[in-house]
């Protein structure tokens, strides 16, 4: 009966670590995210881009966005633009940003049309390219958004 308090006991003491064990999930992200990061990516969280126009859908809070860095475009004209995937999967140009319209259709890069469907968003910038997804996939997943991202990026160097 000792015996049983004392096991009784110690499993009380240590329930709380188990807090601290990562769950299923969490070490699948860490997989994915240790995989983007070997492949030249990098992960942040960053605000889904979303259009400035009257009805845009909400912002899907649980997207993630890896990115690819770029060499700054120095002496050229300066990189910027977002696309978002509309529930019909068509790829759509949003505005540059608050108080600014497209004053010409942006075309959507071939990089996005190729994307998985798990991709949300898209935006340029100065110093990078990259994707907005909610890390549904495995690591060729990852994969194949890193070739697309290379491919958009080698693009955007010409």
């Amino acid at each position: 009966m000792t015996y049983l308090i004392i096991a009784f006991v110690i499993a009380i003491a240590l329930a709380p670590l188990s807090h601290f064990v990562p769950s299923k999930q969490q070490r699948r992200q860490a997989r994915l995210r240790e995989a983007a990061a070997v492949q030249g990516l990098f992960v942040e969280f960053r605000d889904l881009p979303r259009s400035a126009a009257p009805g845009a859908a909400g912002v899907r809070a649980d997207s993630l966005y890896y990115g690819l860095r770029l060499r700054p475009s120095r002496g050229r004209q300066r990189r910027r633009g977002a696309w978002l995937r509309e529930e019909t999967g068509e790829w759509r140009a949003l505005a540059d940003g608050p108080g600014h319209s497209l004053q010409a259709r942006r075309a959507v890069p071939q990089a996005l049309l190729e994307m998985p469907e798990s991709v949300l968003a898209a935006s340029v910038d100065e110093g990078s390219c990259g994707i907005y997804w909610r890390e549904a996939g495995d690591l060729s997943t990852v994969a194949e958004i890193r070739r697309l991202l290379g491919d958009w990026g080698a693009q955007l160097a010409l």
